[in-house]
């Protein structure tokens, strides 16, 4: 066979294969908790709960954007393809996801990120008995739909209105309490299934901001020390809190420097939140999850 038919039928037979091979897929990941992923409506407009939601899809049909397009507009930015989608409900644990949405989000994700109650549980404040149970059940229902998915834990914040408030379960006690007690009891949670990768550092991430002055951490007194991450409850997130937890879980999903979105970060601006501040929320992001 002539020279340049061997070349043209080996040209062919490589634009065969190439059409034939499968595209690269994105990453998908499923977000599943409560107001603490999807943004309370109670915070600063613009409203985190109404952020682009049409970039992500929401497996119980309220249209919510929240923490999750957030994160999907973060990993955008990054130049990264993941298809994020998000079940949540509002004050509930993930013992109620087991038990009512099962079906509804145990499919082959590559990556799920489990939130639960604020105080770890609602009729026993600080007990993580209930975490650590049902999150192992998810872990396993994840896994047996994919083995090789990664199963991670978000860990929230302190409430104020938990522990600056008479009758409050941290009362009394430190601001950066709370967070603590409540990572130790998504530790637990981690240490007792082999199936969860590990946990998010957000409330630690909040912590950090309160240590280093970027954060107040008393919404109560008269003194205003730094941005506010709580919403006008002193429970819920503001547009500060809720942007803080994104790039937290950006930076420990996607293993990306959050201070790789630079100041100019445009979901920063979408929220309102100003270069100097966006970039400060960045570096304390990175630091708490060591990058």
């Amino acid at each position: 066979m002539p020279a340049y038919r061997i070349i043209a039928a080996a040209a062919s037979l490589a634009v065969t294969l190439a059409a034939a091979a499968p595209a690269s897929s994105a990453t998908t990941i499923l977000f599943v908790g409560n107001s603490f992923t999807y943004g309370d409506p109670a915070g600063a407009a613009p409203l985190v709960r109404e952020y682009r939601p049409d970039t992500v899809t929401d497996l119980n049909g309220t249209h919510i954007g929240g923490v999750p397009a957030l994160f999907k507009a973060m990993t955008q930015e990054a130049g990264l393809d993941y298809e994020v989608s998000l079940e949540t409900s509002p004050g509930k644990g993930v013992d109620w996801h087991y038990e009512n949405r099962l079906a509804a989000i145990a499919k082959p994700f590559d990556k799920v990120v489990l939130q639960s109650y604020s105080t770890l549980d609602g009729a026993h404040p600080g007990d993580p008995a209930t975490l650590i149970k049902y999150s192992g059940l998810l872990a396993k229902a994840f896994h047996d739909r994919n083995p090789k998915v990664d199963v991670r834990l978000a860990a929230t914040w302190s409430r104020a209105d938990q522990t600056y408030k008479q009758g409050g379960a941290w009362y009394g006690q430190p601001i950066n309490k709370m967070a603590l007690d409540i990572r130790a009891g998504y530790d637990a949670a981690d240490r007792a299934s082999d199936l969860i990768g590990g946990v998010i550092p957000v409330g630690q991430a909040w912590n950090r901001a309160f240590a280093t002055g970027l954060a107040d951490d008393n919404p109560y007194d008269s003194k205003v020390t730094g941005i506010n991450l709580w919403a006008p409850d002193s429970y819920h997130g503001s547009v500060y809190g809720y942007y803080l937890e994104a790039l937290t879980i950006f930076g420990n999903i996607t293993g990306r420097d959050p201070r790789s979105l630079g100041a100019q970060d445009s979901v920063a601006k979408e929220l309102g939140i100003d270069a100097r501040t966006a970039a400060a929320l960045q570096k304390v992001a990175a630091e708490t999850i060591g990058l």
